[in-house]
């Protein structure tokens, strides 16, 4: 069986990563074969942080009035982050990389430090790209799996301790269970 695990493992296609440090080294060693996929999320995240704020706009372009330096930087995180994320709902890589030159081309000049961040582990965030479509949104973000951790762990802070490696499964089971319920409810409300 073990035989059978190591196996299945260094046969792996795809690896869906936040992008940690010393994942590219760590796969290359031990899944010379997959691809990697970066999760979008962590990586708008990550070009966040490189923020500057030079050439922040004094007043608002919708209303007039005039803007504090946090409220300027406020709002060009928030156009920023909304033109990245509309990257990843592109249909198509080359949807998406079309999005993605005019990201560069509208940010560059303002913040070339975050957009720098940003281009320079995108292309592993449109791996998930050479999946069937269905796919998709499923492989794209490690945010699902996350959450389905997240929820085992407060179910089994709850429990406290368990007694045997049995009980310990079951609940994992359902969780999955309860998650995968979740995501396949039918909207009985939405008549339209």
């Amino acid at each position: 069986m073990e035989i059978v695990d190591q196996i299945a493992i260094k046969e792996a296609l795809l690896v869906v990563s936040d992008g940690t440090s010393g994942r590219l080294a760590a796969l290359a060693a031990s899944l010379p074969t997959a691809r990697l996929q970066r999760c979008p999320v962590h990586t708008v995240r990550g070009f966040e942080r490189s923020l500057g704020t030079i050439g922040l706009p004094t007043t608002d372009p919708q209303t007039g009035q005039p803007l504090t330096r946090d409220r300027a930087r406020q709002q060009r995180h928030q156009a920023m982050h909304a033109e990245a994320q509309a990257l990843f709902e592109a249909p198509t890589r080359v949807e998406a990389e079309h999005r993605l030159a005019a990201f560069v081309a509208t940010w560059q000049p303002l913040e070339p430090q975050a957009v720098q961040s940003f281009t320079w582990s995108i292309q592993r965030c449109f791996t998930c790209y050479h999946l069937d479509p269905a796919l998709q949104p499923l492989v794209r973000s490690t945010n699902l799996l996350e959450r389905f951790f997240r929820e085992f762990r407060t179910k089994a802070d709850q429990i406290g301790a368990f007694p045997n490696e049995v009980s310990c499964l079951t609940v994992f089971h359902l969780v999955i269970v309860r998650e995968h319920a979740k995501h396949d409810r039918v909207d009985y409300a939405n008549t339209g």
